[in-house]
Protein backbone atom coordinates (compact mmCIF):
# COMPACT_ATOMS: atom_id res chain seq x y z
CA UNK A 1 0.00 0.00 0.00
CA UNK A 2 1.38 3.37 -1.06
CA UNK A 3 0.24 6.70 0.30
CA UNK A 4 0.32 9.91 -1.73
CA UNK A 5 0.43 12.94 0.55
CA UNK A 6 -1.37 16.04 -0.65
CA UNK A 7 0.27 19.48 -0.74
CA UNK A 8 -1.51 20.48 2.48
CA UNK A 9 0.55 17.91 4.41
CA UNK A 10 4.28 17.97 5.05
CA UNK A 11 6.65 16.16 2.67
CA UNK A 12 8.47 14.94 5.81
CA UNK A 13 5.69 12.37 6.28
CA UNK A 14 7.13 10.30 3.43
CA UNK A 15 10.32 9.59 5.40
CA UNK A 16 8.79 9.50 8.87
CA UNK A 17 6.25 6.86 7.83
CA UNK A 18 8.48 4.90 5.44
CA UNK A 19 8.83 2.06 7.94
CA UNK A 20 5.13 1.19 7.67
CA UNK A 21 4.23 2.76 4.30
CA UNK A 22 7.22 2.21 1.99
CA UNK A 23 7.06 3.54 -1.56
CA UNK A 24 4.79 6.39 -0.48
CA UNK A 25 5.36 9.84 -1.92
CA UNK A 26 4.39 13.51 -1.69
CA UNK A 27 3.06 15.76 -4.45
CA UNK A 28 5.99 18.14 -3.88
CA UNK A 29 8.53 15.37 -4.56
CA UNK A 30 6.71 14.52 -7.79
CA UNK A 31 6.45 18.12 -9.02
CA UNK A 32 2.66 17.97 -8.65
CA UNK A 33 2.26 20.29 -5.66
CA UNK A 34 0.60 22.96 -7.81
CA UNK A 35 -1.38 20.51 -9.95
CA UNK A 36 -5.16 20.58 -10.12
CA UNK A 37 -6.98 17.96 -8.07
CA UNK A 38 -8.11 16.13 -11.21
CA UNK A 39 -4.47 15.63 -12.28
CA UNK A 40 -3.52 14.40 -8.80
CA UNK A 41 -6.54 12.09 -8.86
CA UNK A 42 -5.48 10.56 -12.17
CA UNK A 43 -1.85 10.21 -11.08
CA UNK A 44 -2.92 8.41 -7.89
CA UNK A 45 -5.24 6.15 -9.86
CA UNK A 46 -2.63 5.31 -12.50
CA UNK A 47 0.05 4.57 -9.89
CA UNK A 48 -1.99 2.72 -7.23
CA UNK A 49 -1.73 5.34 -4.50
CA UNK A 50 -4.13 6.13 -1.68
CA UNK A 51 -4.44 9.92 -1.45
CA UNK A 52 -3.91 11.36 2.04
CA UNK A 53 -5.29 14.87 2.40
CA UNK A 54 -6.79 17.48 4.70
CA UNK A 55 -8.80 18.81 1.74
CA UNK A 56 -12.53 18.12 1.34
CA UNK A 57 -12.18 18.36 -2.45
CA UNK A 58 -11.03 14.76 -2.73
CA UNK A 59 -14.06 13.44 -0.87
CA UNK A 60 -16.18 15.33 -3.40
CA UNK A 61 -14.23 13.75 -6.27
CA UNK A 62 -15.05 10.30 -4.89
CA UNK A 63 -18.75 11.09 -4.98
CA UNK A 64 -18.46 12.23 -8.62
CA UNK A 65 -15.83 9.85 -10.04
CA UNK A 66 -15.89 6.90 -7.69
CA UNK A 67 -12.72 5.11 -6.73
CA UNK A 68 -9.90 4.18 -7.08
CA UNK A 69 -8.03 6.04 -5.92
CA UNK A 70 -9.08 5.74 -2.33
CA UNK A 71 -8.79 8.74 -0.02
CA UNK A 72 -7.76 9.11 3.61
CA UNK A 73 -9.21 12.40 4.82
CA UNK A 74 -7.36 13.85 7.82
CA UNK A 75 -9.80 15.92 9.90
CA UNK A 76 -7.55 17.45 12.57
CA UNK A 77 -7.76 21.15 11.76
CA UNK A 78 -4.57 23.08 12.49
CA UNK A 79 -2.01 20.62 13.81
CA UNK A 80 1.64 19.67 13.62
CA UNK A 81 3.21 17.13 11.30
CA UNK A 82 3.90 15.02 14.39
CA UNK A 83 0.16 15.01 15.15
CA UNK A 84 -0.59 13.77 11.63
CA UNK A 85 2.12 11.12 11.84
CA UNK A 86 0.78 9.90 15.19
CA UNK A 87 -2.78 9.77 13.81
CA UNK A 88 -1.73 7.73 10.78
CA UNK A 89 0.42 5.38 12.86
CA UNK A 90 -2.29 4.86 15.46
CA UNK A 91 -4.78 3.92 12.73
CA UNK A 92 -2.45 1.62 10.78
CA UNK A 93 -4.71 -1.39 11.31
CA UNK A 94 -7.81 0.47 10.08
CA UNK A 95 -5.86 1.83 7.11
CA UNK A 96 -4.80 -1.68 6.11
CA UNK A 97 -8.39 -2.96 6.37
CA UNK A 98 -9.59 0.06 4.39
CA UNK A 99 -7.02 -0.46 1.65
CA UNK A 100 -8.15 -4.07 1.17
CA UNK A 101 -11.90 -3.39 1.23
CA UNK A 102 -13.19 -2.92 -2.31
CA UNK A 103 -16.45 -1.40 -1.08
CA UNK A 104 -14.88 1.61 0.69
CA UNK A 105 -13.43 4.68 -1.02
CA UNK A 106 -12.87 7.10 1.84
CA UNK A 107 -11.53 6.79 5.37
CA UNK A 108 -11.92 9.76 7.70
CA UNK A 109 -9.39 10.07 10.50
CA UNK A 110 -9.76 12.59 13.29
Amino acid sequence: MKLLFDQNLSPRLVNSLADIYPNSNHLYNLGLDAAEDSIVWQYARDNDFIVVTKDADFSELISVRGFPPKVIWIRLGNCTTNNVEFLIRSHAKEIKIFSNDNTLGILILS
